[in-house]
């Protein structure tokens, strides 16, 4: 309290220094007032000076945390405009004015409100001015200054966690790093010792330590084995003040993990282990499980078993369970009882990644000794071989003995065979056994064409004990011999070019032979015996199974012979030689220039004109002429006034509908047969046309006999010119029946146009048996009430 009551006189003082004194404050020179020139004048003789302000002033210092009943004193204002009569006016600005900091308006006293914290706020910056109370007008420019804070140790040191986790290799060396820990003080570093921070360990000797300075954990024991502890805690405090007494601290907790590493060799618990095994047991089967310990973990613990060269190596092997560590012993071999019943094996166990800082401790392996003990089993019975292979011709007699299988009981009773044949694998039981000796015969002649393999299961059984057997596979080959003769490839179509000329090539044959000799096929071709020498053709055989067929005369005529036969002998050079003869169908077709063939049937004579650019047009101008004769026809009819062909009170075409063709009834077979139209004369000229009125009947005109075999086509464009030229055709109908109705109908007629030429009143009752669907035909016709209508 003292240094702040002295404060007011070293402001007073610093107030009314000279002019020539330079001020602490003009280092700010934003901050200066402006100077103001007093003196004399120059009437009165006198020199000018420089009078200096005392509105400037140093820092102000406060100490935090103030704890006393008044408010703490900060400093005064003062200006050398205030002559002490109240005119002036002190008025404050900036952190905390007003509420942290109050001034007396009146002196210029400053005082603190308020306790302050350093670590909220370490200083202040404010602004005052002095204003005069009668005019308003500010006699100083206003200025700043700061107050600063004093910082006290009223902080103690907090750690930037409060749990750390750390772990560190066993076996590790004294003075090996851990951790480092970090304790900060809020207090002012540089005021002082209270932000002076000092670690020490309260809790974790004698195992490790703390550099005091810069909290870094270390090891201070050597060789700390994780096998025998591993979790650590350590206690950690850090004290300000530089650790002297009366400083504030802090604790933090710090566990620590050692890790493991591969410091322990593996050790089988037992130095032999006891294993049965039937003889019988299939390849691959565990007989049981070796396993050493390793106090070790992890990859440090991960361990490989072996078999050492000796006694049963080549049997039995020995596989590493990843999983659990354990040594799985397998068989490698079958076993046999008879021959070797006991076995000893050398089984070594090795970490697989050891530590090279550990090797001088010794070897990172061990060894333990297997014994292994087999047991007699009965056995099924074991062939001699593991597949045969029989090769037999395909010209084998039936009965014959092809092969012969052997197999033998492996047990010291030596128990006799039987042997059979598995017949899901002989399902057409071509193959027979004999049961007692193995011996393979045929039921059936074999055909190679048709399967030259057959792989049949033979099936060895123990009379005494069916339940031991063993299946051997048996390949059966079936070699070929020359049985089939050779034939033509494929079916040819072979045609020649009327304008041919004698040499030309008109078809290369190829033939196939479902033999196969092993020195592969080689055929020859030639005329039959019968016709050595043909006179429109030669055969060319080719050297290489392929003949080519060539033509010896110059020009076809199709007129005389469209077809031609030509036949080939074929044969093989295996033995016995093998010989088919095959017929070459040649037609003779019409060829352009180039040889392509256009046509080779015999009625495209007729109409081959037609294929031509002017038939073309012959028949679209016809085509156009009957659109003509269509157009006329239908204008003459509507200038004709004809009787309608119905004569009667009501006209009951209205209700029928009219398709102008009958047909002959459904057991009629010629009105549609197409050879009624290629064979005109089979016609019936007393059949009456049904599409003029009964009235005017003509007689239908006899047509010119056609040759035989005319074309369809013709016949039709010849009937069509006849019906366009006959007069007696109504212009009303469009269909032509070429008067062919056909015949031998058992149905009568149900049209009613003919109805109106009978005398007498004709009798429809029948219709009413024909069912349902001709239920309006008879009430139409049928009914008394229809006649009287």
């Amino acid at each position: 309290m003292r240094t702040y009551h002295c404060l007011p006189l070293f402001i007073w003082t610093y107030m009314f220094h000279t002019v020539d004194a330079i001020p602490l404050e003009e280092k700010a020179n934003s901050d200066l007032p402006s100077k103001r020139i007093v003196g004399l004048t120059k009437e009165d003789g006198k020199m000018l000076h420089r009078t200096k302000r005392g509105w400037m002033w140093n820092q102000f210092f406060l100490l935090e945390e103030y704890t006393g009943t008044d408010t703490q004193y900060v400093g005064k204002l003062h200006t050398d405009q205030d002559k002490g009569d109240g005119n002036l006016k002190y008025i404050l600005t900036g952190d905390g004015a007003g509420s942290l900091f109050v001034i007396d308006e009146n002196t210029g006293d400053i005082h603190a409100a308020k306790k302050l914290d350093r670590e909220e706020k370490s200083l202040y910056i404010l602004r005052a001015k002095a204003i005069d109370r009668k005019t308003g007008r500010q006699v100083e420019p206003e200025s700043e200054f700061i107050i600063k804070i004093h910082d006290i140790n009223d902080n103690e040191p907090k750690f930037t966690k409060d749990f750390y986790t750390a772990s560190v290799p066993e076996m590790s060396g004294v003075g090996t790093s851990v951790i480092q820990v970090t304790a900060t003080d809020a207090d002012d570093a540089n005021y002082g010792n209270s932000a002076k921070v000092v670690y020490s360990i309260l809790q974790g000797q004698p195992y490790f330590s703390v550099d005091p300075e810069s909290g870094i954990v270390k090891t201070a024991l050597p060789d700390m084995s994780r096998e025998n502890r591993e979790q650590y805690q350590v206690v950690i405090q850090a004290k300000d003040m530089g650790g002297q007494m009366g400083g504030l601290s802090g604790t933090t907790t710090v566990n620590i993990t050692l890790t493991d590493v591969n410091n322990n060799p593996p050790r089988f618990p037992q130095s032999t282990y006891q294993f049965n095994s039937p003889e019988s047991v299939p390849l691959g089967t565990h007989l049981g499980r070796i396993k050493a310990n390793d106090p070790d973990v992890g990859e440090n613990a991960e361990m490989e078993y072996s078999i050492a060269e000796g006694d049963g190596a080549d049997m039995f092997d020995v596989i590493t369970d990843k999983d659990t560590q354990e040594g799985i012993i397998t068989v490698k071999q079958n076993l046999d009882f008879e021959k070797k019943m006991l076995y000893t094996l050398r089984v070594d166990a090795s970490n697989t990644h050891p530590d090279p800082r550990f090797l001088h401790l010794g070897p990172f392996k061990d060894t333990a000794t297997v014994k292994i003990s087999v047991e007699d089993s009965d056995e099924p019975p074991v062939f001699s071989k593991m597949s045969y292979l029989i090769e037999v011709d395909e010209d084998v007699k039936e009965g014959s003995i092809i092969g012969q299988v052997t197999a033998y009981d492996p047990d010291a009773k030596n128990n006799l065979i039987k042997y059979s044949i598995d017949r899901h694998t002989d399902m057409d039981r071509i193959f027979s056994i004999h049961a007692e000796n193995g011996s393979i015969f045929t039921l059936k002649p074999l055909d190679r064409e048709s399967s030259s393999w057959h792989n049949i299961t033979i099936t060895a059984t123990e009379i005494n004990n069916s339940k031991q057997s063993s299946h051997i596979p048996v390949f059966i080959r079936i070699l070929d011999i020359n049985d089939h003769a050779p034939e033509f490839a494929m079916y040819y179509e072979t045609f020649v070019c009327e304008n041919a000329k004698p040499g030309q090539l008109i078809q290369t044959v190829s033939v196939m032979d479902k033999d196969d000799p092993p020195r592969g096929h080689k055929f020859f071709f030639e005329p039959v015996p019968e016709f050595p020498l043909n006179p429109n053709f030669t055969i060319v055989d080719n050297k290489d199974n392929t003949a080519g067929i060539m033509t010896r005369k110059d020009g076809y005529s199709r007129n005389k012979m469209s077809t031609y036969l030509l036949p080939i002998l074929i044969f093989d050079n295996d033995y016995p030689i093998q010989s088919s003869t095959g017929t070459l169908t040649i037609r003779v077709c019409a060829c352009d220039n180039h040889g392509n063939m256009q046509s080779c049937n015999a009625e495209a004579l007729v109409l081959s004109a037609g294929l031509s650019t002017g038939a073309l047009v012959a028949i679209l101008l016809c085509v156009i002429i009957l659109l003509v004769l269509v157009v006329l026809f239908a204008a003459l009819k509507r200038q004709r006034i004809k009787e309608p062909l119905i004569i009667s009170k009501d006209d009951v075409r209205d209700n029928i509908v009219t398709y102008n063709d009958e047909g002959g009834g459904e057991e009629d077979t010629q009105a549609f047969d197409i050879g009624t139209l290629r064979n005109p004369e089979a016609r019936e000229d007393s059949k009456l046309r049904r599409d003029v009125m009964p009235e005017t009947i003509f007689q239908i005109r006899k047509t010119v006999p056609l040759w035989e075999n005319i074309d369809v086509q013709d016949f039709i464009h010849r009937r069509l010119k006849e019906n366009d030229s006959d007069p007696s055709a109504p212009p009303y109908d469009s269909l032509a029946t070429y008067a062919y109705e056909g015949t031998d109908s058992i149905a009568g007629s149900l049209s009613s146009l003919e109805s109106l030429t009978a005398d007498g009143n004709q009798d429809y009752d029948y219709l009413s048996n024909w069912g349902p669907r001709f239920k309006k035909l008879a009430d139409m016709y049928g009914g008394d009430e229809s006649d009287r209508d």
